[in-house]
């Protein structure tokens, strides 16, 4: 018979954390879909290049924000599968930031490195934690 494992506090930390950092790349994305981005305080500059993303990048973006949001959420639900959506986040981060950083010209006001900075960190370290609780039998 096997020992049922209790979840650790930092479990609920990490992931209401996350969850809402995650939302806020949600809240982005679909403000981006939906043409609501006058009010956010972009450049007319950088709202054109938001909504002129090829399919593919646009793709890779959903993949990046949907992906780490899920992860959040299967994480509270300690869930296994919450690494496997990370991992789909990260593949989605890599793309996008090849498409932004290496394939076209940011604009001027979208070429600062503090937010993709934080929205790596927050998607190595979620990847990483969740990895780490899947080991220890923390997610089912």
């Amino acid at each position: 018979m096997t020992e049922a494992v209790r979840t650790p506090w930092h479990l609920w930390l990490v992931g209401v954390v996350t969850l809402l950092f995650n939302a806020v790349g949600i809240w982005s994305y679909l403000s981006t879909q939906s043409g609501n981005l006058d009010g956010l305080g972009m450049s007319t500059e950088a709202i054109d290049y938001v909504t002129s993303f090829p399919a593919w990048a646009d793709s890779l973006w959903a993949l990046g924000v949907w992906g780490a949001f899920a992860g959040s959420v299967l994480l509270l639900f300690r869930a296994r599968w919450a690494v496997t959506a990370f991992l789909i986040a990260i593949l989605g981060l890599v793309g996008t930031t090849i498409y932004q950083r290496v394939l076209t010209d940011l604009p001027a006001d979208m070429q600062g490195i503090i937010l993709p900075l934080a929205i790596w960190a927050t998607t190595l370290f979620s990847t990483w934690y969740a990895i780490s609780m899947r080991r220890k039998g923390v997610l089912r």
